[in-house]
């Protein structure tokens, strides 16, 4: 055996392929926490010490603590650590007689297969072009037009804003909670505003769900980009649906980024004259000042 040899290379008996899909299906079954999904990929990692390790053990080699073990357990439906383990070594047995490097994908490839299904799902959601057309024009008529996103939703927010405001003369992101929000909302509804296009990605922040009831009391219409609907859909007008990896420590973001994209490309195509005058001022002011380096 090499220094490098996989797990699935040493077991003989347990594929890698089998095993981590097995595996897989089973810390699929719910969102978990970044610490959750660390101590998942430490058991699809290396399964061959994992299945027998106590919770403070396996707490120990991932470097985080035993409660986060148990809330691990907990959060896939079972009562304690003892019963996932249980299951954990019955997928092993399950996993096995495969053949050793059969192809499948490491976890890297993985994650972005996953999110290539969701890119899949996000097309087949735009085969609607007239109603996401509709929603341009609205976006294009709403002065100002809010856009809301905080937490970890605030870099779609901000990628939406920067380039709005290129082609819509009053775009106001809101990327600051609490109160701060809410002022901001009651003054763009004062302003005439009819539209707040909310980014709202998990882990759903109460305070993104308390501006969104907030902005629809006081006469704002909400469209909400989210990875599912629920309350959230209780509090839009308009619910535009778009998966998110889960695979790695962190959400991948990559759908709801094309969806922004998308938007961008209505909200642009709503008003076309506008959108056009407004990108030859910008474009006229850059190369007058020297913003970007053209060598």
């Amino acid at each position: 055996m090499t220094e490098g040899s996989t797990t699935g290379e040493r077991r003989g008996g347990i594929s890698d392929g089998r095993l981590r899909g097995l595996l897989q299906e089973l810390f699929d079954r719910s969102r978990l926490s970044p610490t959750q999904r660390r101590l998942a990929r430490y058991v699809m990692d290396h399964p061959d010490e994992a299945l027998f390790l106590s919770s403070v053990e396996l707490a120990r080699r991932v470097g985080v603590s035993q409660p986060s073990v148990t809330r691990l357990a907990v959060a896939l439906g079972y009562a304690g650590y003892g019963e996932l383990q249980r299951e954990l070594r019955r997928l092993a047995l399950r996993g096995g007689g495969g053949e050793a490097g059969d192809g499948s994908p490491n976890k890297f490839q993985g994650a972005v297969r996953a999110e290539i299904e969701n890119l899949r799902a996000l097309e087949h959601f735009l085969g609607n072009a007239e109603a996401v057309e509709e929603l341009g024009r609205e976006f294009a008529a709403s002065e100002p037009l809010c856009v809301l996103g905080l937490r970890v939703s605030m870099p779609l927010a901000e990628y939406f804003g920067y380039f709005a405001k290129k082609i819509h003369p009053d775009v106001r992101v809101l990327t600051v909670g609490g109160s701060v929000v809410l002022d901001a909302l009651a003054q763009a509804r004062a302003a005439g505003g009819v539209w707040v296009l909310c980014f709202l990605l998990p882990r759903h922040p109460r305070e993104t769900l308390r501006a969104m009831s907030y902005a629809r009391s006081i006469g704002l219409r909400v469209a909400t980009v989210a990875d599912r609907a629920g309350r959230i859909g209780e509090l839009s007008d308009v619910v535009l649906p778009v998966g998110v990896g889960t695979r790695l420590v962190f959400d991948s973001q990559a759908a709801a980024m094309v969806l922004a994209g998308v938007l961008l490309e209505a909200l642009s195509d709503a008003a076309p004259k506008r959108a056009q005058e407004r990108l030859e001022e910008f474009e006229q002011r850059a190369a007058r000042l020297g913003f970007f380096e053209t060598g």
